[in-house]
């Protein structure tokens, strides 16, 4: 499980049930109103209805698991691992890599081995393995995309609820009395779209745009290491490509 996800959830939900106690005197029921609730939710949800397919919006729940439950690879590992490939490759031939494919956990490092033991043309392994990169940014793209519209969307829907509030309130302005719930209920739908946008939707959003960009980078580098297999790159040198791609201060701090 990504703890800085939960923690962050955690967080945010306690300091806004914090300043709802405070700041209500422990009123907490004034701040609950289930009409509001439905409509800022189901608002957008409909929206999302709307801007997706249908798929997109029952994927949801596999969509969120990506927020909370993936890990951050180790980039330095990939490396150390296409290294040690190319080491057996240089040293064995490339077709000793073919027994130690099927052991390999990742099928995209699988799939690209394969097609250089096999002696794909390397033009159509990176072609290939681009195609399927590009496939999966796009998918991950539409699961990023979902929680970006929601997060648009819900503080619209709070909008609207607390017009329909406001519109119902002035049509009962005989009863003075009644103004100031009215107002306070009004306003409710506009706390929860907020909340749901920029506590929920856009946070986990960037989290999934964060996760998109690391598999990404995996995926580029197991690219640029099988092509150098394929090639009879030295290991050093392959080890030498591969790091290009680690930000600068982790090559500083490995070199140390």
């Amino acid at each position: 499980m990504d703890i800085a996800t939960l923690i962050g959830l955690i967080l945010g939900v306690t300091l806004v049930g914090w300043a709802i106690v405070a700041g209500s005197g422990g009123q907490v029921a004034a701040f609950l109103d289930l009409p509001s609730v439905i409509l800022v939710l189901g608002g957008s949800v409909a929206a999302a209805l709307i801007s997706f397919p249908l798929g997109n919006v029952v994927g949801i729940v596999k969509v969120v698991k990506k927020a909370f439950f993936t890990r951050p690879q180790d980039i330095r590992q990939l490396i150390a691992d296409m290294v040690r490939y190319a080491e057996v490759a240089r040293r064995d031939g490339i077709l000793s890599l073919e027994n130690m494919a099927r052991d390999m956990n990742d099928e995209f490092i699988r799939s690209g081995i394969q097609m250089a033991v096999d002696g794909t043309d390397p033009a159509l392994i990176e072609q290939v393995l681009n195609n399927e990169l590009e496939a999966v940014a796009e998918r991950h793209a539409h699961g990023k995309g979902l929680f970006d519209n929601i997060g648009k969307y819900a503080p619209a829907f709070g909008m609207i609820g607390t017009l329909v509030g406001l519109v119902i309130m002035l049509k009962n302005m005989d009863d003075p009395a009644a103004i100031g719930p009215g107002m306070a209920v009004a306003l409710l739908t506009t706390l929860y779209g907020s909340l749901i946008a920029n506590m929920v939707a856009l946070p986990i959003a960037d989290k999934l745009g964060l996760r998109s960009d690391e598999e990404v980078l995996r995926k580029r580098i197991i690219i640029q290491g099988v092509i150098a297999i394929q090639s009879g790159d030295n290991p050093r040198i392959v080890e030498q490509k591969l790091r290009t791609f680690l930000p600068a201060a982790h090559r500083q701090r490995d070199a140390a």
